[in-house]
């Protein structure tokens, strides 16, 4: 083994289990979220179907992108929410926003229509 990839090995066992942006992962109600904003929301979420004003939601959905039929990537929407008149509503909450998070947010925006017909995009910041 090379110099430098005992360093490459060393540094990505060091790493395990951090979050590069100091994102502290949350449990609520027994599931697991990458952030403590993140398990709030969800608990928000519960409060607003607990109130009525939604139908249901849904935690950490993937979403294929794909552009001609061409599978692109994929996408983890944080929360799939149906309100209360059965609309669909795709929920991000997001904390620091790199540049390829932005790129896929914006694909994603492009080809809504083909991924969920009517469907809203949501950010909570």
């Amino acid at each position: 083994m090379t110099y430098y990839q005992k360093r490459f090995k060393q540094a990505e066992s060091d790493s395990k289990g951090k979050n590069k942006y100091s994102a502290k992962g949350t449990e609520y109600n027994g599931k697991w979220y990458h952030s403590k904003k993140e398990a709030r929301y969800a608990e928000q979420l519960d409060w607003m179907l607990k109130a009525g004003e939604i139908q249901s939601w849904k935690g950490q959905h993937k979403i294929e992108l794909k552009v001609n039929g061409q599978h692109i990537t994929n996408y983890y929407m944080d929360f799939i929410v149906t309100d209360k008149h059965g609309g669909i509503e795709f929920h991000e909450v997001k904390g620091f926003e790199t540049s390829l998070w932005q790129i896929k947010w914006r694909l994603l925006e492009a080809t809504l229509d083909e991924v969920c017909k009517g469907a809203k995009m949501v950010l909570i910041k």
